[in-house]
């Protein structure tokens, strides 16, 4: 099973190296996330990427709680992780 953090690696490796890959998922970060990984997200979950410039930086925050247990396991078996997941907004 992949964690969280090789699946962040990647596809940060895979949009360095390949500029269609990067911009497919600029474009449509779930469905290419989806295709990349053969997972498939809740409806209610949304993948968003941020591209990072000389001029901005972006800091990811974990949820604040507003998940509820059932949300939570509902991510988390729809990604194929246990223990480790990538949230995102």
């Amino acid at each position: 099973m992949i964690t969280a953090s090789q699946m962040r690696e990647r596809l940060i490796e895979k949009a360095t190296n390949d500029g269609e890959f990067r911009q497919r998922l600029v474009d449509d970060p779930r469905t290419t996330v989806e295709a990349e990984f053969g997972v498939t997200f809740p409806e209610n979950f949304s993948v968003t990427v941020h591209e990072e410039s000389s001029s901005t930086a972006h800091l990811v925050l974990p949820p604040d709680g507003r998940l509820d247990e059932a949300d939570l396991k509902g991510v988390a078996a729809a990604s194929g992780c246990h223990g480790e997941c990538i949230w995102v907004s």
